[in-house]
């Protein structure tokens, strides 16, 4: 007995014992990696600073990647890994939603913090657990659905607005989002069209959205599919204004090509454009530790940024917790008040309020645009001033 009980023990010390690394669970391979590319450079950048200073608590911090190559059962597997195997003190989300709603049981079982930096799927971080490990620094899709339709109704001549939406846990999760925000407008949506993952005609829903008098159509859709409705579009002839979110902000230009100018894209950040200080600094150091030769090589800034942000947060975090404790910064997170790249977090996260799991507000969303195959700030496009 007295054995067992220090087995127990024992165990319950080397689960205490975190260690300074931070953990991300992401596509590094298949049509996505490069939202676990981004990521990536975003969180090591920051690493970077923060070890320059001294690291946190007088240790250095260090970057564990995975990838999940967007599977779920995958997904869950790296974040045991992270947590019961290198121990990580806390844990980044990655780009793909399905997986996020599928790391929330064993993040919350387990008790890591994770701070999601790109899956935007509500429930993910509204899981109703209490207490709740499931934190994100990126959008959320109650809130993008908002500004989306907001847009989409400022766009619209006639207030007939569709929605294409993947068949998947991101796409299944928006649409009631999106028609929330439409009520809210008094409005309905005229056609909601569904696809699956590597479908290559689209031409029944774009025919239907169509005929339905849709005259600004909305997309909750990765940009593989994304380019397979707009060439489903150009084959009938129909040419509405699109807006999308930020599936479509990594390569739609690229496999598209002149089909994607016009498009329209939610994002939280972007290297495209005017810099100010703080942004050519970060920018100088992805051209150097990264090699990358221009702005538009950054497949997706907003994970980039969006990541960064949240490094700095969880350093704070730890900082204030005094341990890499788990529980500890886990409650620290509340506490966090930083100006970053994307937002103020004033504070970061708030226990008192289930939204604000969520860090970066709909003021700092920001639209862009695709054009010549890169994605600019609408207000420094020709498309900017007939908003």
């Amino acid at each position: 007995m007295a054995a067992t009980v220090m087995l127990g023990l024992s165990s319950t010390l080397a689960m205490a014992q975190q260690q300074p690394c931070i953990g991300n669970s992401a596509a590094t391979t298949g049509p996505a990696a490069f939202g676990g590319a981004a990521i990536k450079m975003g969180a090591e950048i920051a690493i970077d600073e923060i070890n320059a200073k001294g690291g946190v608590l007088g240790k250095k911090l260090s970057f564990v990647q995975y990838d999940d190559a967007g599977a779920p059962p995958r997904g869950v597997d790296n974040t045991r890994r992270i947590a019961l195997a290198d121990k990580c003190v806390a844990i980044l989300g990655g780009y793909h939603s399905t997986v996020a709603v599928a790391q929330a049981e064993p993040v919350n079982e387990i008790g890591i913090p994770y701070v999601g930096v790109l899956a935007a799927n509500t429930k993910a971080i509204e899981n109703g657990a209490n207490p709740n490990y499931m934190f994100r620094v990126s959008a959320k899709d109650k809130w993008v659905a908002r500004f989306l339709v907001e847009q989409a109704l400022k766009a619209s001549k006639t207030g007939k607005i569709a929605f294409f939406y993947e068949n998947t846990g991101w796409g299944n999760g928006a649409l009631p989002d999106v028609k929330d925000a439409m009520a809210k407008a008094g409005k309905e949506l005229v056609a909601a069209e569904t696809f699956n993952w590597n479908d290559q005609d689209m031409s029944p829903q774009v025919i239907r959205a169509r005929d339905a008098g849709a005259d600004v159509v909305l997309f909750w859709a990765l940009d593989r599919e994304g380019n397979q409705i707009l060439r489903s579009m150009d084959k009938v002839g129909y040419k509405p204004t699109v807006i999308g979110a930020w599936g479509i902000a990594g390569n739609l230009g690229e496999l598209a090509g002149p089909l994607a100018d016009g498009v329209e894209v939610i994002q939280t950040y972007t290297f495209m454009g005017d810099m100010d200080p703080k942004k050519k600094a970060l920018w100088d150091k992805l051209q150097a530790k990264y090699g990358l030769k221009q702005p538009s090589d950054v497949k997706m800034p907003s994970g980039v940024a969006n990541a960064y942000d949240a490094v700095y947060i969880i350093a704070a975090a730890i900082e204030k917790a005094g341990a890499f404790d788990w529980k500890k910064v886990h409650d620290a997170l509340y506490t966090v008040n930083m100006d970053g790249l994307v937002a103020e977090y004033k504070p970061a996260f708030d226990a008192k309020d289930p939204e604000r799991q969520d860090a970066i507000l709909p003021k700092y969303y920001k639209l862009t645009v695709w054009v010549d195959g890169k994605l600019l700030p609408i207000e420094q496009t020709k498309y900017g001033k007939t908003n």
